[in-house]
């Protein structure tokens, strides 16, 4: 193969046990490969993927792969990848990836380019980024694509905003919306991972510490049970009065981030906003603070007003940067801003991914089997889908569940039988 852009070829052995090693958590993707090489659902398809380039990600790509699908797969994120799983799918599974961790924004996009010059029928992706850039430079392709699907709450804000401005070219499921995904993967997937990344790039004992969480959707709820879990003082920001309200019942702070960024010591956004830490914050923000992001894009923090303002930068361990202020105070950045659960750790664990990817190869198949005669909008997981994940977990795991009788589902479905 030539067509890829990795770091090492090399490092393809140490790869193929990582992806090995988070296939024996996929039990749910596993049995859909297995249906996939018998019915071959994506024969003659062409996809292109932007993803996270983890282990998780890889055993995707060789479930597609197994049903046919001609797939291509490039980073998400520039910090994300996973160096040797990329080499492992390029050097034992002949799929292109083009990814390397570290790669600047020019390389990125060059990737992007390599992503659709792969003319695509099928698109995929965490963060919206491939469908933007079609929209944007590719609108040739428009008419070969039949449909995409989208894994993050921040992609899924961005396509819908296209589709309220009647900019959606192409029909899109939203994957982050089904339940199998968010509930598990943005709570306890990101909840873990987030405190996993905030301690393996620091080594700070978040016991008896003030960490502030910015907002409560469901990955702000997994975050804020875990570190509390870790002995943390929480504090929720948020904008949205339902979720505050939520947060306040769960036995939160909540305040306005003017106030938190006052008195906390850890601070991690998760909105999908843009300046949810912003200049004001800084000027006022303890010193010595750690301020990271587990959102998808690291606009979240406003990173250019803190360059502005330090007299002095350093990177003082592994993806820590100390900003020094003209009074002194040192505030301290993770992970350049990005997604600190995969810039200083390994990402979700292996068995939510599990039901996350389940829902993108059937949604994928769903889209080829049905996406021409679906409007250009963003639509839902099918229900009996999610359903049908949460049931092959739990027969993966080992444990049962009652069913209704014929007599139960009766009353249901009936209106007449009272008080």
């Amino acid at each position: 193969m030539s067509n890829f852009d990795i770091k090492d070829s090399k490092l393809a052995e140490g790869g193929r046990r990582r992806i090995t090693w988070a296939e024996r958590e996929m039990p749910v993707l596993r049995m859909i490969k297995e249906r996939f090489e018998k019915e071959r659902p994506f024969t003659g398809i062409r996809m292109s993927a932007c993803l996270h380039v983890t282990s998780e990600t890889a055993n995707l790509m060789k479930t597609l792969q197994a049903g046919g699908a001609d797939v291509v797969l490039v980073a998400s994120n520039p910090l994300s990848t996973q160096d040797d799983v990329a080499a492992s799918l390029v050097v034992h599974d002949e799929i292109p990836v083009y990814a390397i961790k570290g790669e600047d924004n020019v390389t990125y996009y060059k990737h992007i380019k390599a992503a659709l010059e792969h003319r695509p029928h099928l698109t995929m992706d965490d963060g919206a980024d491939l469908v933007s850039t079609i929209h944007q430079d590719y609108r040739d392709l428009i008419p070969e694509i039949i449909g995409g699907t989208e894994e993050t709450t921040t992609g899924v804000i961005r396509l819908r905003a296209m589709a309220a401005d009647n900019m959606l070219a192409f029909p899109v499921i939203a994957v982050n919306d089904a339940m199998t995904k968010h509930f598990f993967d943005n709570r306890y997937g990101t909840g873990q991972s987030t405190i996993d990344g905030i301690i393996r790039a620091t080594n700070v004992l978040l016991a008896g510490k003030t960490f502030v969480v910015a907002g409560y959707g469901w990955c702000g709820r997994g975050l804020a049970s875990r570190a509390r879990g870790m002995g943390a003082n929480v504090v929720v920001t948020e904008v949205d009065p339902l979720k505050a309200l939520e947060a306040v019942m769960d036995g939160y702070r909540v305040m306005p981030m003017n106030d938190a960024v006052k008195i906390g010591d850890f601070f991690c956004t998760l909105t999908g906003d843009i300046n949810v830490i912003d200049r004001h914050h800084f000027e006022v923000m303890k010193d010595g603070a750690i301020v990271s992001n587990s959102g998808h894009f690291n606009v979240e923090i406003n990173i250019p007003s803190l360059d502005e303002m330090a007299v002095d930068k350093q990177l003082v361990r592994p993806f820590v940067e100390q900003y020094t202020l003209k009074d002194g105070r040192q505030i301290h950045i993770l992970g350049e801003g990005r997604l600190i659960n995969l810039s200083a750790a390994e990402g979700h664990p292996a068995s939510v991914m599990d039901m996350s990817f389940a829902n993108q190869a059937l949604s994928a198949e769903y889209m080829v089997k049905n996406g021409k005669s679906l409007k250009k909008m963003v639509y839902s997981v099918p229900e009996d889908i999610d359903r049908e994940i949460a049931r092959i977990k739990l027969e993966a795991m080992g444990i049962l569940v009652d069913t209704l009788t014929e007599e139960q589902i009766h009353y249901l479905n009936s209106w007449q039988e009272g008080t």
